[in-house]
């Protein structure tokens, strides 16, 4: 009987009080868990905002590129249709590619080079086309191809072998968070807003071409054929107009 009344008092003790230390921990763990809850949903809520936003404008710009192309089909058709010849627009985009080295040539030729950010054999870049780089172009055109590449051949170049330029890194543009923390003050958020700059030549087309990094190509199925020639002479060197594509997916 006594060890029963014994037992009693000892359950019946008051609990030993919590230090105010732990409580506060304890607390403080329960706030960042909270917080970081709500921070997860909404940058989860903010990312399905963005990859909606990212597809409306890929099929806006799908439907702007289908209505050029019949703009310009009809355009051609009716000039047929007149007797008349139909002439292009100028156009305001070439693709660049080094297809020869740079030994024994003049300074001027290397700096030109260097200007165009073609500092290796096989590497590519897209360029606008104004008075200043038509002559760079000229300069340079015994050791270079280029020409007028089509919207398939932008988008498989950035597609396939697309690299951003991130503090001075080359980074594989796997994500579009990878184009909009460098180019979203631009307005550019994702990969097809890079293309869409890129093939029409924005207002920020410069950000966005210095952006990615110089294409590394391989070398054309078969080979070149002549590099010592121009390509008009049978040669691989020099404008090839819009036959460039040909040589593009030949090396991409």
């Amino acid at each position: 009987a006594a060890c029963a009344e014994r037992s009693y008092e000892m359950s019946g003790k008051a609990a030993a009080p919590v230090p105010e230390t732990l409580l506060k921990k304890r607390k403080d763990a329960k706030k960042v868990k909270l917080t970081k809850t709500a921070a997860k949903a909404a940058s989860k809520k903010l990312q399905a905002t963005k990859t909606r936003e990212a597809f409306l404008r890929a099929e806006k710009y799908v439907a702007e590129y289908r209505k050029a192309e019949r703009h310009a089909i009809k355009v051609r058709q009716a000039a047929e249709k007149a007797g008349d010849f139909y002439v292009a627009e100028e156009p305001k985009l070439a693709f660049v590619i080094r297809v020869r080295g740079i030994n024994q040539v003049s300074p001027k030729v290397k700096k030109v080079l260097q200007l165009l950010r073609l500092r290796q054999i096989h590497n590519g870049v897209f360029l606008r086309l104004n008075k200043a780089t038509r002559h760079m172009l000229q300069i340079v055109a015994p050791y270079i191809a280029f020409g007028y590449p089509n919207l398939k051949s932008v988008r498989e170049l950035i597609y396939k072998r697309g690299y951003g330029k991130v503090n001075k890194q080359r980074i594989a543009l796997t994500d579009n968070k990878i184009v909009e923390a460098t180019l979203g003050k631009f307005g550019i958020i994702c990969v097809e807003d890079l293309i869409h700059e890129i093939f029409t030549v924005g207002p920020h087309f410069k950000e966005a071409s210095n952006f990615l990094w110089p294409f590394k190509l391989n070398s054309p199925s078969g080979g070149f054929r002549d590099k010592t020639k121009g390509f008009s002479e049978g040669g691989d060197t020099g404008d090839r107009e819009h036959l460039i594509n040909g040589l593009i997916r030949a090396m991409n």
